[in-house]
């Protein structure tokens, strides 16, 4: 089931024109094992976010927590 969360995410990837294995790569380089398959699950909302992921996210895609999070 889709969340705020989710879409978000994926609005933003899709915005910032990357792909999938894209942002798993540079949530690699900080630190956080992560596939691409792991990043679907999560736009899908299958796959919860452990709070270190939504920080690494946060900082990859360069954008404030609260706004991954849905709120303005």
């Amino acid at each position: 089931m889709e969340t705020v969360f989710s879409k978000q995410l994926q609005k933003l990837r899709k915005q910032s024109g990357i792909t999938q294995e894209q942002l798993a790569a540079r949530m690699q380089v900080e630190g956080v094992q992560i596939s691409q398959k792991a990043v679907s699950r999560i736009e899908s909302g299958e796959r919860v976010v452990a709070d270190y992921e939504l920080l690494i996210l946060s900082k990859v895609l360069g954008v404030p927590l609260e706004w991954l999070m849905g709120k303005d």
